[in-house]
């Protein structure tokens, strides 16, 4: 994030930089993820006031990047949707497989490195005066966790009930095969619907933590601002580009795929809408605040964990292309798994 002034009282003989700022009497100051973190000359955590800090605004600036930021997700999330329409490329290709991969390596990071760290930073605020259960970021994740688990759980019972039954000739009785084929089996052949209804579960999850980081921008201090734009552009192109390579793989029509696009091109850009429109009262350290953004944060998380390592990493290396690929296949969609990985969790040193 970028950095500001602790609130109440280190604003005067300010040294500012575009990724921190440092008060005469040694106390340095940044914030990260909304949340204002102060410390000594000697590395010693410093209590931040929990009332609402007082900044200038550059509106007309926060407004300019919001049209930024809608171009740029666009590009993201739009790339892998075109590339799979306008060209021959399947989707076992090694440049799309790929492509997936880069996209899973992101939504992993993007729930542990970022969402679930920056939960535990609100919630750890002093601002809150402590939380009597510790666990209480955890316990969230897996309520996101089990509730993804449980809708497709259902989706899928009811999928393979519909796909087993059968009706015998003569006869207007349906009947249950007894033994159902291992190609039955694979959800990537036979139950379309599980996989749209796991790329909108993962777009839900993404939606959230869009709006946040759409609001987080907007009421981070002007001398932070650019620094943190730069960052969270990476960070649409990125995750946009890990959601455009599921979309791409559902079934329907090109328009359906389209409309998922602009949604999560339209979120980000929203949730800056939203944080214009409360500059004026928005206080970062109110204990409801840090509670709700918190709660979301983790839940989010829960929800692009069990999306990220069981519908795309476990689906594509243990039943889908990459089961048994060859050596150059499977060690270029390795290293461009790691790369998401990486890439996300780098920016989640500023965002």
């Amino acid at each position: 994030m970028g950095t500001e002034p602790a609130d109440g009282g280190h604003e005067e003989g300010v040294v500012s930089s575009s990724t921190e700022t440092t008060s005469a009497n040694g106390v340095s100051c940044h914030d990260h993820a909304g949340v204002p973190h102060c410390v000594d000359a000697h590395g010693n955590t410093v209590e931040s006031e929990c009332t609402r800090p007082q900044r200038d605004y550059n509106v007309r600036l926060r407004i300019g990047l919001l049209f930024v930021i809608l171009v740029t997700s666009a590009l993201g999330v739009f790339a892998p949707i075109l590339t799979s329409r306008f060209t021959s490329w399947k989707q076992d290709h090694l440049v799309i497989v790929a492509m997936r991969q880069f996209g899973t390596g992101i939504i992993i990071s993007t729930a542990i490195v970022h969402l679930f760290t920056h939960a535990e930073l609100y919630f750890g605020s002093e601002c809150l005066g402590g939380l009597d259960y510790e666990a209480t970021t955890g316990a969230i994740l897996m309520a996101g966790l089990f509730l993804t688990f449980i809708i497709e759980y259902i989706a899928h019972r009811v999928s393979n009930r519909n796909i087993s039954i059968t009706t015998e000739p003569g006869t207007s009785d349906p009947k249950p095969t007894d033994v159902a084929s291992e190609d039955s089996l694979r959800p990537k052949n036979t139950a379309p619907q599980n996989l749209t209804l796991a790329t909108t579960i993962m777009e839900a999850g993404i939606i959230f933590h869009s709006l946040l980081i759409g609001l987080v921008l907007v009421v981070a201090g002007d001398s932070g601002l650019i620094t943190l734009f730069i960052v969270i552009l990476f960070h649409q192109v990125f995750e946009g580009f890990s959601l455009g390579s599921r979309i791409a793989m559902i079934p329907g029509g090109f328009g359906h795929k389209i409309v998922l696009g602009v949604v999560f091109a339209l979120t980000t850009p929203l949730g800056m809408a939203i944080g214009i429109g409360v500059l004026s009262k928005f206080n970062g350290n109110d204990p409801s605040t840090l509670i709700a953004i918190g709660t979301l944060n983790a839940f989010s998380a829960g929800i692009l964990l069990w999306v990220g390592v069981v519908e795309m990493w476990f689906q594509e290396w243990f039943m889908g292309p990459l089961a048994d690929a060859g050596a150059v296949k499977t060690i270029v969609c390795m290293l461009s798994l790691v790369s998401g990985i990486v890439v996300m969790s780098v920016l989640g040193k500023w965002a």
